[in-house]
């Protein structure tokens, strides 16, 4: 993980505001958000392994799910750009869960702080430069 300084750190702003804002920069909420905090997420290359993260904390309100049911403001806090390693392919030791025919087939992240080659840093900087102009003031 390697962050990013930007202005946009301890910026206050309102959650439906800045998902539908960052949604043209290509970011989506993260698959981790709770009623209090969560993330913007990015994915910088084609196969999904290095991200672009935008967390944020909720300081009035709660988020929600569902935009037109949002009252939530919420502070960023500071952009980092990380890379996850994935075994290609399925899990060779995949298992059938008790309930469904459902199958635990793909890997864990051999290494899910990967090293993040010079690239994909700038190319994360690039980015958070673009939302500072839309978003930070």
């Amino acid at each position: 993980m390697i962050p990013i300084h930007s202005a946009i750190e301890g910026k206050e702003k309102k959650f439906t505001e800045m998902q539908v804002r960052l949604e043209e920069h290509q970011f989506t909420l993260g698959g981790n958000w709770d009623y209090d905090g969560g993330s913007f997420d990015r994915a910088l290359d084609e196969s999904n392994k290095v991200w672009l993260r935008l967390p944020f904390q909720v300081t009035d309100g709660n988020i929600d799910g569902e935009l037109s049911e949002n009252n939530a403001q919420i502070r960023f806090g500071a952009p980092y750009v990380l890379k996850h390693l994935y075994n290609e392919g399925n899990d060779p030791e995949a298992s059938v869960r008790l309930f469904g025919a459902m199958f635990d087939q793909f890997q864990a992240p051999v290494n899910p702080d990967a090293d993040i080659e010079g690239k994909w840093v700038e190319r994360a900087k690039d980015v958070v430069r673009e939302i500072e102009r839309d978003i930070a003031h």
